[in-house]
């Protein structure tokens, strides 16, 4: 990888020379700052990390009054989701008593 001394952009190889993205700069590539570059035996490549799902298992609850019929629980935990094709998202409530499940925009 090797970045623009003009404006800092990341280039990328053409041929015997590296260009610019954005402005077009063009530098000659040189073999020996290229081997320097690659990944030595020691450095690994560990894949990606690990997605760990945050709502899972949660505990955090609020003070919400649960809207089922017959709960009288003011207790609920929630999440937040985006809104499917809408710019803001929505909370979604869980009642700790009852599982009843509603949303708030």
């Amino acid at each position: 990888m090797n970045f623009c001394d003009a404006c800092g952009s990341m280039m990328r190889t053409a041929g015997d020379t590296w260009v610019c993205r954005s402005c077009e700069n063009e530098e000659p590539r040189d073999s020996r700052a290229e081997a320097a570059m690659t990944t030595r035996d020691e450095q690994q490549n560990d894949g990606e990390p690990p997605v760990v799902d945050g709502t899972k298992d949660a505990t955090d609850t609020m003070q919400k009054p649960c809207p089922a019929d017959g709960c009288d629980s003011d207790r609920a935990s929630y999440e937040t989701r985006p809104k499917p094709g809408g710019s803001y998202e929505v909370r979604v409530f869980t009642c700790v008593e009852c599982d009843h499940t509603w949303r708030e925009s």
